[in-house]
């Protein structure tokens, strides 16, 4: 379901990772040697800036309320070509046939920001795989509702990952002006079509097709920032369950009290059937497409944990799509999230990983698995200062990073910021994290990689590098 409530920056509905005390991060990292591998180190931060305080992240579904602005197309279209992404020759052996074609992806229109690393993502499908850790959960999720109602849910997880912006937004109520659609935030593949940012992007598409009960798991894209906890590409699960007038009245309720007990019941059950015998309590939200609207949280290893967002599925998505005289409920979870908690995986790049150490950890059904970290590689890090033009996001930096430096990206985290009080121009610092899960990196590769940003960030974000 789609990412859009009232609480500070419009949190999503399904929280895919755990919030990460991002400026604890950073004033960390400021303060520590950055000496820790055989890389060179740069700095090129100004020791008289006072440190930028950054804001907690949102999750890999959050919608931060980042100033919008547009890379140049054309410029976009070449830096696409020439970004090539950092992916093993096993990874690309991984996709499926069921893939988008390139050009139905790599576009030449003006709107699209698909960038070739993005691209690489798409038809791996993690959520086919039965012994990787998001094919478990999905597994273990739809067992669940196979077992608590036999037949009544249909699974749906190979939907087109590219759909219509109408079916993205406007079917689901997101309003015009939200931050989600902004290019900032999600991946355009023309003026009208985008890469699917939540799998509710086929609620309604669903809906008309007359299906009383309903789940849809798949990959979802979203530019966001790069650390442990956030990827551009994840996966969600859609749930949907549709009742008519002899169900509330049988049970002596009115329609929306019965839907709302219907939907507490099944997620605290699903809750419980994750994690254990765990305490739940439920928060009010607002979503756009559900009226009332919760989010579960459950008491785990010491403290309470976001699960999911759900609610009553807003009258008039049902009465349009569906027909009318129904209820419904609907909830939405990210699948990384559960993986990273159930599993105590550290670092949201090792789903994408082929390397043995990894995978054979898991096997389907065992909900047991903890991850076992096998040898760990020093961090290079690398600074880079620069002032800020129109064209500049943190959104824009991370997309052109990833594009240079593909998984090899651990972290990009603003540690420096400060306002010329005579000329009112604004000064940015990151550091960027490379560190590779699988070998240590050379200072001639990384030294490479950061020539490459820095020269990106020139060209294409307009910045002036200090």
């Amino acid at each position: 379901m789609r990412a859009a409530t009232l609480k500070g920056a419009q949190r999503a509905l399904m929280s895919a990772c755990m919030p990460a005390p991002v400026a604890a991060r950073a004033r960390t990292l400021a303060s520590a040697s950055p000496a820790v591998c055989s890389c060179s180190y740069s700095s090129t931060s100004s020791s008289s800036s006072p440190l930028a305080t950054l804001g907690s992240s949102l999750g890999l579904c959050g919608r931060q309320q980042r100033p919008f602005a547009r890379i140049n197309s054309s410029s976009s279209a070449r830096s696409r070509r020439a970004l090539r992404p950092l992916a093993t020759a096993a990874v690309e052996a991984r996709r499926g046939p069921a893939a988008p074609a390139k050009d139905q992806v790599l576009t030449s229109d003006p709107a699209n920001n698909v960038t070739e690393y993005i691209y690489s993502k798409m038809g791996i499908n993690l959520h086919h795989q039965p012994n990787h850790p998001i094919g478990i959960i999905k597994q273990a999720i739809y067992d669940y509702f196979e077992q608590g109602s036999p037949g009544v849910f249909k699974a749906f997880d190979d939907m087109y990952p590219v759909v219509a912006c109408t079916a993205n937004f406007d079917e689901i109520l997101i309003p015009a002006d939200h931050v989600s659609r902004s290019p900032n935030d999600t991946y355009y593949v023309s003026a009208d079509k985008v890469l699917r940012c939540h799998t509710s992007a086929h609620q309604a598409e669903l809906l008309r097709t007359k299906q009383p009960a309903f789940l849809v798991t798949g990959d979802v894209y979203r530019r966001d920032s790069i650390d442990a906890t956030h990827y551009p590409v994840f996966h969600q699960m859609e749930g949907v369950r549709i009742y008519g007038p002899a169900d509330w009245e049988a049970a002596g309720l009115e329609a929306t009290a019965f839907a709302e007990r219907e939907l507490k019941s099944a997620l605290e059950g699903l809750a419980k059937h994750l994690f254990g015998d765990v305490e739940c309590r439920w928060v009010d939200a607002y979503f756009p497409f559900t009226e009332p609207s919760f989010e579960l949280e459950i008491f785990f290893n010491g403290k309470w944990m976001e699960v999911l967002g759900c609610g009553v599925m807003e009258q008039v998505i049902l009465d349009k799509n569906y027909g009318e005289g129904h209820k419904a409920w609907a909830f939405g979870l990210g699948l990384e999230r559960l993986a990273m908690v159930l599993f105590d995986i550290p670092d949201i790049r090792l789903f994408w990983s082929d390397d043995d150490r990894f995978l054979k950890q898991f096997k389907a059904g065992d909900l047991n698995s903890k991850f076992k970290s096998y040898s760990k590689f020093p961090p290079c890090y690398k600074d880079m200062a620069f002032w800020v033009s129109p064209e500049f996001t943190e959104n824009n930096l991370c997309e052109l990073v990833r594009g240079i430096g593909g998984d090899l990206v651990e972290e990009v985290v603003c540690i420096d910021n400060f306002t010329n009080p005579k000329t009112q121009r604004t000064s940015n610092c990151y550091r960027i994290t490379y560190r590779s899960m699988e070998r240590s990196l050379t200072d001639e590769e990384i030294n490479g990689l950061q020539a490459r940003v820095r020269q990106g960030v020139a060209e294409q974000l307009k910045v002036e590098l200090r």
